[in-house]
């Protein structure tokens, strides 16, 4: 291990919560070099901490350990796991559906169940509504530091039974590319999709290419325009909307130094779809 301990959950920082985590991990092993994620995934959205997962794991280098708490069902049934990706890192979280994303595209080739009763921080026996403490922050530091190998975490479940939440697949269909609103660059607002390039790039495109871009929640119409393909926010004008590769290698929706969710109440998850048609090119004066 490389003593690398990576901390993700929806408890934001105006109370000492993540810092209670900070202050386990480092009783068990005070050279443990801890970092954050984020602690600002909406409350309960199991889906969002996904997402984050997926988008930063792969940057960070065999051997760190994640600990994602977003856990509605805490104190419930929900399984305790630690698993252990085809990128050789680990993740410390509830079974909820946490892991869908990385199961999906990354890969995970084991996964044991915690045993509380061994990786369970002394004395909080009694206390079922504070896991992110007591169970995953102590159990993804002992594991950061060597403490403890990963067999010793608890029995081996099957990969197979880990709790997977529903994951729209974008497809093409008569010169029309048709996908799901995964997630919002937060701080700007762009809206990232689940369209892959590769599928993009089936509708026969060039940078600068136009294309009408229809968006909906439910079957309702939010949003209908028609918008280029840049290569970067550079390629267009100053509040215009464009389409743009993002960091995953999938189409984005921005608008030039605006809020493109914010300008147009659009939001995230299963039911926001989008559908992206190429039209004659146009030409804004």
């Amino acid at each position: 291990m490389n003593k690398f301990l990576v901390l993700q959950t929806d408890f934001g920082t105006s109370d000492g919560a993540v810092s209670a985590m900070y202050g386990v991990a480092l009783s068990v092993e005070p050279t443990l070099r801890l970092f954050d994620l984020t602690h600002d995934i909406p409350e309960y959205n199991i889906w969002e901490g996904a997402y984050r997962l997926y988008q930063t794991i792969s940057y960070w280098p065999e051997g760190t350990v994640f600990v994602s708490v977003v856990d509605p069902g805490v104190g419930s049934e929900r399984r305790s796991i630690v698993a252990k990706t085809a990128s050789n890192q680990y993740i410390v979280t509830p079974d909820n559906g946490t892991l869908t994303q990385i199961k999906k595209h990354i890969g995970i080739v084991e996964a044991r169940l915690i045993d509380e009763e061994v990786n369970r921080l002394p004395h909080s026996g009694e206390s079922y509504t504070f896991h992110g403490r007591d169970v995953y922050a102590f159990t993804g530091a002992r594991l950061s530091a060597g403490v403890i190998l990963f067999q010793e975490v608890g029995p081996e479940v099957s990969v197979d039974s880990i709790v997977e939440l529903s994951v729209p697949e974008a497809s093409l269909s008569q010169g029309k590319v048709t996908g799901n609103i995964d997630i919002l660059d937060v701080r700007f607002g762009n809206l990232w999709t689940n369209i892959e390039r590769e599928l993009f790039r089936e509708l026969q495109i060039e940078y600068g290419d136009s294309f009408e871009v229809l968006i909906e929640n439910d079957q309702r119409q939010v949003y209908k325009n028609i918008m280029t393909f840049g290569r970067s926010f550079a390629d267009s004008h100053l509040g215009e909307p464009l389409l743009y590769v993002n960091s995953l290698d999938n189409i984005g929706v921005a608008l030039n130094q605006g809020s493109f969710a914010k300008a147009y109440h659009i939001q995230s998850g299963i039911n926001w779809k989008i559908t992206i048609r190429k039209v004659p090119k146009i030409i804004y004066n």
